[in-house]
């Protein structure tokens, strides 16, 4: 094998393919700019909403309270809450967003308050819904003024400290470091960028150096130079995953300096707090980068492989369409709390990669998991590759009509 002919097609198709001004849209300018542009749309979005459903009167439904006309009378009062008359249809209400909440009374309740029963009140809300959750917050808040109220009452009669009430206080502390709480709350995020944008910097060279080839009629010029199909395969190959690798180092490098900026300018809701900062170091890069290197591989592998089995790019499209989803389903894993990674988890392809690059991002290590991922997905991107440079070599793949 001739490293130096390998190395001249790999050349060759870099400079063409940095002349191609859709690659570099796709490959350098859409990591850099599509994040911030949507993290703070997103962020400003979400903040306006917010804002929006905290200042919004809530309109809800009283059933029952006939014979307690003060508790009522007190509630129709509270601030941002509009009483509209009962209806027995007040699910389909709530439902339709009509009205955001409705509350239920006991018989009897305010008698019943009075002499220190036991008693329900029910709420009823469009689970998921800002608003409607607004609603049942401040019926929530009455009520529970209204039991510390009557609470204070019994006690101040019966000679009583009010300290009573609050005699025994518990409080949650964080013993983990700002930098892991973050990576926890939204590092799993990394991991989604990083192998779509794997998958997706290599989608279009992959597409193009193959079936686009023989869409345009220059693959049979290529074939006709005196070098091997293997190191053409491997020329073709080797550009491919440099595309799929800086496509998702730019995609990291933006997110994570996106998060940086975006974090200290939306204060959290404790004052003098702002959001946990996910600081993207020198050494989680190239640790992210190290471990990216056999994803892309494979996806390289793969795509080339696919890619070139299709007469044109549209039907290279059509191929490559349902692989997304294959990827973005074990992608995701990284987002969704309580999986950790495993050994058995470790051998199972882009699963394994979600998993660990979010413990990468919060600076936990497990090397002997970490080999296993390397490992497994190493050999999964050989046999891909093998695969592919097998198909460049058959003439019922290439001239395919």
């Amino acid at each position: 094998m001739s490293l130096r002919n390998i190395v001249v097609v790999y050349k060759k198709e870099l400079l063409e393919s940095l002349r191609d001004r859709r690659t570099l849209i796709s490959s350098i300018l859409v990591p850099l700019l599509a994040f911030p542009v949507l993290m703070v749309g997103i962020g400003e979005l979400a903040s306006e909403l917010y804002m929006e459903a905290s200042h919004e009167p809530s309109k809800i439904m009283i059933l029952g309270g006939q014979d307690s006309p003060d508790v009522l009378d007190r509630l129709t009062k509270v601030k941002n809450l509009r009483v509209v008359p009962a209806s027995p249809n007040y699910i389909d209400l709530i439902s339709n967003k009509k009205i955001r909440a409705v509350v239920e009374l006991p018989p009897g309740f305010q008698a019943s308050a009075e002499r220190g029963e036991h008693l329900t009140v029910k709420i009823y809300i469009f689970s998921g819904d800002l608003k409607s959750t607004f609603g049942a917050t401040r019926i929530e808040k009455f009520f529970t003024e209204y039991r510390d109220e009557r609470l204070r009452r019994k006690l101040a009669a019966e000679k009583l400290p009010e300290g009573l009430m609050n005699f025994l206080e518990i409080k949650q502390q964080n013993v983990v470091s700002p930098e892991k709480v973050a990576a926890e709350t939204y590092g799993g995020f990394i991991p989604y960028i990083v192998i779509l944008m794997c998958m997706t910097g290599a989608m279009y060279p992959a597409m193009d150096l193959t079936a686009g080839e023989k869409e345009r009629g220059t693959i049979e010029t290529i074939l006709s130079s005196p070098i091997e199909r293997t190191h053409l395969a491997l020329g073709k190959f080797l550009l491919v995953v440099t595309a799929s690798l800086v496509t998702a180092s730019l995609a990291v490098i933006s997110m994570g300096t996106s998060v940086t900026l975006l974090s200290r300018f939306f204060p959290s809701h404790v004052e003098g707090e702002g959001l946990p900062i996910l600081p993207i170091h020198f050494e989680t890069v190239i640790a992210v980068f190290i471990i990216a290197v056999p994803v892309a591989v494979l996806f390289a592998a793969v795509l080339l492989a696919i890619s070139l089995f299709a007469r044109s790019i549209k039907e290279a499209t059509s191929y490559l369409t349902p692989l997304t989803f294959a990827v973005i389903m074990p992608a995701v894993a990284g987002i969704l709390p309580g999986i950790e990674l495993t050994s058995k988890l470790a051998v199972i392809p882009i699963l394994s990669a979600s998993l660990l690059f979010k413990e990468l991002v919060s600076g936990t290590y497990h090397w002997n998991l970490i080999a296993l991922m390397f490992l497994s997905t190493s050999i999964y991107a050989g046999i891909a590759l093998f695969i592919a440079v097998k198909m460049f070599q058959r003439e019922s793949v290439l001239f395919r009509s």
